[in-house]
């Protein structure tokens, strides 16, 4: 009987997040902002009030902002995760911390 790791187990999944939805939710930010950034200032050209377009400018400033954390929530992640040294209390090498770091990362032991 072969026996798997967890790490081999979820391997598939893992990949399927890391390379498939995170992308996918990524692109879908950039796609979602620019649309909702040309309408709100598209409405506020249109209105011509002045007092309108700076109110469509300063939320178009702040959805930029928001979409840019998003975007850089996985890129912070994994530069967190690269740099983490997992240890025990004791000082030493946690191995299980370790072991998923390194499936995350998708290293093989």
């Amino acid at each position: 009987m072969l026996l798997l790791s967890a790490c081999d187990a979820l391997r598939p999944v893992v990949r399927l997040i890391k390379f498939g939805v995170i992308p996918i939710i990524q692109a879908a930010i950039i796609v979602v902002l620019f649309v909702m950034v040309i309408i709100d200032l598209g409405k506020a050209v249109m209105a011509g009030k002045e007092d309108e377009i700076k109110t469509a400018q300063k939320m178009a400033i702040k959805r930029i902002v928001y979409a840019a954390l998003v975007f850089f929530v996985p890129v912070i992640i994994n530069i967190v995760f690269s740099n983490i040294v997992p240890t025990a209390g004791d000082g030493t090498a946690n191995s299980e911390s370790s072991s998923a770091i390194s499936c995350y990362f998708g290293e093989k032991k």
